[in-house]
């Protein structure tokens, strides 16, 4: 297999039709430098999506290279990238930002949007990235200073490979995740800041502020992305694994492979899932246009190398109670930029990467699953035992936001969340071995929300919220007192390390709930646990007893955050 991986990366990037106007469909606008109609057709984009905060719209906004005259305000469902090589190859003189004033300022659910490959010249030097989940800023060069609220609460974000020459400053951020770049200077922390491999970024000086700072990435490939050539030609550029990384991936000509845009099939939302099997099944890859997929099987990914990237959010429902899409055990695939949905039919997972017992080698070539969001409830109802199931070895997971839904949208006056009524049990599972997860988020799952059972395994900054709707101890979990931790390592694990973790208890249904330990791990020199913190939200619904197994203070009513610098302790 790692043959043919090598066959396709050395392949050179000829035609094979992408010289052809490529047709995205009318949700995706490609901009011309100097295009007069683009500014009216984005703000009429924005005034639909502003506060669609569970629509079935979706929309990519794509700029040539060239310079652009344009103020760019993200909405939900939004994407707004540049199809240059380098960020700077598509300029915008101007703004694109990301704003709360819908919601009086609060951007505590200003999710479901991205920019990326671009640089940004603000006239005013400023601009804001006002979000909270799944809303990456991402290979981005902006020229000035960088707000990342809007006056109001925001909570939680992600930064990759993006240079900011100003100071970032994160007000009333909660937490937030930065990688594999530069920045000017950094100002503002609340509960959890993370930074790896940043150029510029702060000591670490955790717990007081919450800083947590790493020298290198150990191991990225940065997301795939769409490209066109000054002679027009369409490819998707596949970025080279970086190890030791540090800084951005893109100073001088950056290391990657094209794939012509003729070895894709460009889905649109009425694409069946059989058409899609069909082209993955016979070498091609895959761009997903915007929209919702209805998928009444899996999509199949079966050979090495293969990409799946979506555009603007492209959403894979599962309706049929099956999986969304399952991985083969092959290396150097790229998953990224999509949405998956839980049905109302209970799925066994939504996303496989490598079928159950999976044992290949893929060190040289690891799979990539990247900017990648799953849903359960919220929207409609949805069943999923498991959103993320791992079971492959070396796999990189480079933003994840695995989410069942504590709030959501009404139909007939119901809200399509609730303990009985959208079921998720965990969000991710991982069986393989050396897998390594980057800006990992994973929200109110009704049993253990991270369970890692593979060797090797490495987390870089992790958020995650209890559940909210326990109706009682007992009925959130039959069989212990404890609760269910938010990440668990399984008892015969010998190797892991965790870095950065923020878990929060919201027990609104009961707030006289306590979970006996955030993180629970084996108690073995090779597992170590860095820099975690506990939150009681909302004054004090609910307790957490102890941050990792029988260590730290109990986050509580009166003494409602906690932390702790390591596990086990050095001097053990």
């Amino acid at each position: 297999m790692l043959a043919g991986l090598a066959a396709v990366a050395a392949a050179p990037a000829i035609d094979r039709g992408a010289r052809a106007a490529p047709d995205f469909g009318p949700d995706v606008l490609v901009v011309d430098p100097g295009d007069r109609r683009a500014q009216a057709r984005a703000d009429r984009w924005f005034a639909e999506q502003e506060r669609a905060h569970f629509t079935d719209r979706r929309h990519a906004i794509l700029l040539k290279p060239g310079r652009h005259a344009l103020d760019l305000n993200v909405g939900f469902f939004t994407q707004v990238a540049g199809l240059g090589l380098r960020p700077g190859d598509a300029t915008v003189e101007g703004h694109v930002h990301a704003e709360a004033d819908w919601a009086k300022g609060m951007a505590l659910v200003n999710f479901w949007r991205g920019v990326e490959n671009l640089a940004i010249r603000p006239p005013d030097g400023a601009d804001r990235w006002a979000v909270s989940q799944a809303a990456p800023y991402r290979r981005v060069h902006l020229a000035g200073d960088l707000a990342l609220d809007d006056g109001g609460w925001s909570s939680g974000g992600f930064m990759a490979d993006c240079r900011v020459d100003g100071v970032v400053r994160s007000g009333t951020q909660q937490q937030w995740f930065t990688r594999s770049g530069r920045i000017g200077g950094w100002q503002g922390a609340n509960w959890n800041m993370m930074f790896m491999g940043v150029e510029g970024a702060p000591a670490t000086s955790f717990p007081d502020p919450p800083y947590t700072s790493l020298a290198h990435v150990p191991v990225v490939r940065e997301k795939p992305f769409l490209t066109v050539s000054p002679a027009g030609a369409w490819s998707v550029f596949v970025p080279a694994l970086r190890r030791a990384a540090r800084g951005v991936s893109w100073v001088g000509t950056p290391a990657g492979r094209h794939l012509p845009l003729g070895d894709f099939l460009i889905a649109r939302p009425g694409t069946s899932a059989a058409t899609m099997n069909r082209a993955l099944a016979a070498g091609r890859h895959l761009l997903l246009t915007p929209g919702i997929y209805r998928l009444a099987e899996p999509l199949r990914v079966v050979r090495p190398g293969t990409v799946v990237l979506g555009l603007g959010l492209a959403t894979l429902l599962a309706e049929r109670g099956t999986e969304a899409m399952t991985v083969a055990d092959v290396p150097g695939v790229s998953i990224a930029g999509l949405l998956f949905d839980a049905g109302a039919a209970m799925s066994p997972v939504l996303l496989q990467v490598g079928p159950a017992g999976a044992r290949r080698d893929h060190a040289a070539a690891p799979t990539l699953l990247a900017d990648l969001f799953f849903r359960v409830g919220g929207a409609a109802v949805g069943n999923a035992r498991t959103c993320v199931e791992i079971n492959s070895h070396h796999v990189v997971a480079d933003h994840l936001w695995v989410w069942r839904a504590d709030h959501g949208d009404r139909d007939g006056g119901r809200v399509h969340v609730g303990w009985d009524e959208s079921r998720g049990e965990h969000g991710l599972v991982v069986n393989g071995d050396h897998v390594t997860c980057y800006g990992l988020f994973v929200e109110h799952f009704r049993a253990a929300q991270t369970v890692w059972n593979g060797e090797h395994g490495r987390t870089f900054f992790y958020q995650n919220e209890l559940p909210y709707d326990p109706p009682g101890q007992r009925a959130w979990r039959a069989d212990s007192p404890r609760g269910w931790a938010a990440y668990k390592v399984a008892g015969h694990v010998r190797h892991h390390r965790a870095v950065g973790m923020g878990v929060y208890a919201n027990f609104t249904a009961d707030p006289s709930i306590v979970l006996a330990s955030a993180v629970e791990v084996p108690d073995t020199p090779g597992v170590t646990v860095e820099n975690v913190t506990t939150i009681s939200l909302g004054g004090g619904k609910g307790t957490i007893a102890h941050l990792v197994n029988d260590a730290g203070a109990a986050a509580r009513p009166g003494a409602i955050r906690q932390t702790l610098r390591r596990y086990p302790k050095e001097d053990r």
